[in-house]
């Protein structure tokens, strides 16, 4: 007997919330015993119901609640100084969340990155050396926005201040 929509959709949370990594849609299929679709459709669902659950390079990810403080940076830097950027943030106790960039006819563009320690960023930045796709700072001549957690005010400023020394900061 095929599980319920309600019952399935409640593993799924399940699933991702016990995961620190990201969960293919056909992964969950498999272990769902429903097609790719399906999962697909529960978790626009699951969206709809306010869960946050992303999609990742590699899969699905639900954001737990953080009572970090947010912030978004406005920075300028070429391709080659992506990981660099990355590990600035990850290394002084931030998470980059995602990268925005304002298309001149799509308005503004928005990626998940969800990177938090060394280990993700290798792996974020191996995704962009292995693809060929262009990072979306390459549509606004290296100028693009971050969304950056912390636990505090005070990590925060530290890694703005960090970012600032090394010239990623826009003024």
């Amino acid at each position: 007997m095929p599980m319920r929509k309600e019952e399935r959709r409640r593993k799924i949370l399940d699933l991702l919330s016990k995961s620190d990594l990201e969960i293919s849609g056909d992964q969950l299929a498999k272990v769902l015993g429903v097609t790719r679709q399906i999962i697909v459709q529960d978790i626009g669902v699951l969206r709809s119901m306010n869960y946050n659950i992303i999609s990742l390079a590699r899969g699905y990810k639900l954001i737990k609640k953080n009572d970090g403080i947010k912030r978004i940076i406005v920075v300028k830097h070429s391709k080659e100084k992506i990981k660099e950027e990355l590990m600035c943030v990850v290394q002084n106790g931030g998470r980059v969340l995602d990268v925005i960039v304002e298309h001149p006819v799509y308005g503004e563009l928005k990626g998940n990155i969800n990177v938090s320690n060394e280990d993700e960023v290798e792996k974020f930045i191996g995704m962009i050396e292995t693809s060929s796709a262009m990072p979306l700072l390459s549509l606004s001549n290296g100028v693009h926005l971050h969304t950056i957690e912390a636990k505090d005010e005070e990590t925060i400023k530290r890694i703005i201040s960090i970012l600032d020394k090394k010239k990623f900061i826009l003024k």
